[in-house]
């Protein structure tokens, strides 16, 4: 069946003053979407280390085999997957019918709720079954918040944006992954220098220590307007009650491609990060600290590279180069791991770099992507789906299949890297039909006028 496209026509046509819409504030926008983002990924990113490092002796027990420990603490990441999709129907409704930034504090204040109380969580020799069964009530409850978040914080940084930048300011949106990442890897290099490491108690501190970040956030956000195409939305009455019954109507097919798109931002990622730290440390023999500085260099790259791959974005069409990202990460992909083999830091270090570049060029851009796949109405509610239906199929699974994988293996990363190749390829399919949308399929004409009629 043919997906129709939501025009003008179908809006509703009352009149309204557009003097009202707020100004455009690009920079601002992008500094409080950079701030919550970094700290959402941050929460997330350090469970991911934790279940890499710690979790397997700390909340499973001890009876298990080394491999199904690891098998298990990685599939507990998993259960954050899940949440997602939970989040991103509850949050992108919210967005899209009470306001992004509104939305935006409830999801900040999920998340650092449900890391905190994992910093607190009893170990499974105190509790037995109940500390592992803690440890995935509260992960659920990080996806929830994470599937609310990202979306909203993408379309401030885009909707904020100027036409022909649009995927730069997005860019800084998709800078708060590796910037969590980059927090992440510092706070447990600390902690594992402290007396007695992270076994002896301070895996903690990155848990604890999010409370102290998540009030920041609060106070950067809390300075931003309201997205200004999203209030001329509500001026000119071109909004709906049901985002969601709209978008599986009407525009379900878009939902399907856009979580295409981002196969390997989700489910790749977590082979060239979090099981690259596990496999370097106990396939290769490589050090935790190696690892960890290794892991920070890369993040401090893709900090560096994500505003130059919205640059580029802007000036060629971002498409291309996400596609460029998606060849380097299926290129390097078995390299990567033999590296390790060598024990040679510097080598590790560098391809982590070159890693950093391809998931730079693959995830800068997607703001902007996924925002002109959908009308400003249901946007918030359509991007969260669609990144959250790839973070439910590859990203959930990807925790899961990759051990198996390497089990399967005999302990080789072949079929690992494989996998990835596979995810490379489809996501570049997608993401090359996304050239279809332009601007016009994102913000209606009528929506456009009131928004240049309230900069002038």
């Amino acid at each position: 069946m043919q997906e129709r496209r939501t025009t003008d026509a179908d809006a509703p046509q009352p009149e309204a003053t557009a003097q009202h819409t707020p100004k455009r504030t690009p920079v601002k926008a992008a500094a409080a979407a950079l701030v919550g983002t970094s700290i959402e990924w941050y929460d997330f990113f350090i469970y991911a280390t934790a279940a890499a490092l710690v979790f397997r002796e700390l909340f499973f027990s001890p009876e298990l085999s080394p491999l199904t420990g690891t098998i298990i603490a990685f599939a507990t990441t998993s259960f954050g997957y899940l949440g997602r999709p939970i989040g991103a129907l509850i949050f992108g409704s919210l967005g899209d019918r009470i306001g992004r930034k509104r939305t935006l504090v409830f999801t900040l204040l999920l998340m650092g709720a449900a890391t905190f109380g994992m910093g607190l969580l009893p170990t499974y020799e105190q509790v037995g079954a109940f500390a592992p069964l803690g440890l995935i009530t509260l992960r659920l409850l990080q996806g929830v918040a994470v599937g609310g978040e990202w979306g909203g914080a993408a379309l401030l940084s885009v909707e904020h944006a100027p036409e022909g930048r649009k995927t730069f300011f997005g860019s800084f949106t998709q800078m708060g992954s590796s910037v969590g990442a980059l927090l992440s890897s510092l706070v447990f290099l600390v902690a594992e220098n402290l007396s007695g490491g992270l076994l002896a108690g301070w895996w903690r501190l990155p848990f604890l220590f999010s409370a102290v970040l998540v009030v920041i956030a609060l106070i950067v956000r809390l300075t931003v307007e309201e997205s200004p195409e999203f209030v001329a939305a509500q001026l000119k009455k071109y909004q709906t009650t049901s985002p969601l019954r709209e978008i599986a109507g009407t525009l379900r097919g878009r939902v399907l491609l856009g979580a295409g798109t981002m196969l390997v931002a989700t489910g790749g990622y977590y082979v060239t990060s979090s099981f690259f730290l596990a496999y370097a440390t106990e396939q290769a023999g490589v050090s935790a600290m190696v690892m960890l500085n290794a892991l920070t260099f890369a993040a401090v790259c893709e900090v560096l590279f994500m505003p130059l791959a919205g640059w580029l974005g802007d000036r060629w069409r971002p498409q291309y180069v996400v596609a460029v990202g998606l060849g380097i990460i299926a290129v390097i992909g078995l390299p990567l791991f033999l590296i390790t083999h060598t024990g040679n830091a510097t080598l590790i270090f560098l391809f982590a770099a070159i890693v950093a570049l391809g998931t730079a060029f693959n995830y800068g851009p997607m703001a902007h992507i996924l925002t002109r796949m959908f009308p400003v109405q249901v946007r918030y509610t359509g991007i969260s789906l669609s990144y959250q239906v790839a973070a439910l199929t590859a990203g959930a699974l990807t925790p899961i299949v990759v051990p198996l994988l390497l089990a399967a293996g005999d302990g080789s990363p072949v079929l690992v890297v494989a996998y990835l190749v596979v995810l490379c390829l489809t996501a570049t399919a997608c993401v090359l039909r996304t050239r279809r949308f332009t601007a016009r399929d994102g913000v209606t004409e009528r929506i456009r006028v009131a928004l240049e009629s309230s900069a002038s």
